[in-house]
């Protein structure tokens, strides 16, 4: 599994911070709490997520806690900020009238859905076969990106299941 989307499910605040401005903070606190150093690459990062046991992804969960406090403290919303990051470069392409992300996008469906349709309905040689899937998920993966860009992101049902937790006492 790809560490970024184990941050995303175990610390969604730090995962937010990675994704933008804050991203060398989040950077450094997670070097600190998972490799006890300030200072370590992505690679080293991701090592010691993909490693992670029981004990860690609790340490991790508790980083997120401190660090949304710290956000908190500091009067920064990471959401704000990410939505502000979204807007602007929708409103870019507004103002310029630039057709190119909506090109890339209809090129990307077409990729996603062309390279599914094939593995569905033609008969893939063995050794083509492992090289259509990594596609499929590579392609599955943009077609996620640019559909969250256009409709809106999965933020809203986060916030909604955070209320519902909140609801029924869970935190």
């Amino acid at each position: 599994m790809d560490w970024k989307k184990i941050i995303s499910t175990v610390a969604p605040t730090i995962a937010t911070a990675l994704g933008g401005p804050l991203a060398g903070m989040a950077t450094k606190a997670l070097s600190a709490s998972l490799l006890g150093k300030p200072e370590s690459t992505e690679a080293e990062i991701a090592d010691a997520i993909a490693a992670a046991g029981p004990a860690e992804l609790l340490k991790l969960k508790e980083l997120d806690n401190s660090f949304a406090v710290q956000m908190k403290q500091l009067d920064i919303d990471l959401e704000r900020i990410s939505a502000d990051d979204r807007n602007s470069a929708r409103d870019r392409e507004k103002t310029v009238k630039d057709h190119t992300p909506a090109a890339i996008a209809l090129a990307s469906f077409v990729g996603f859905f062309g390279v599914l349709a094939m593995l569905i309905f033609h008969e893939i040689p063995a050794g083509a076969k492992d090289a259509l899937l990594i596609m499929l998920g590579a392609l599955g993966g943009i077609v996620s990106s640019i559909t969250a860009y256009y409709f809106g992101s999965s933020s809203g049902s986060r916030d909604k299941s955070m209320q519902i937790e909140k609801l029924i006492g869970r935190k």
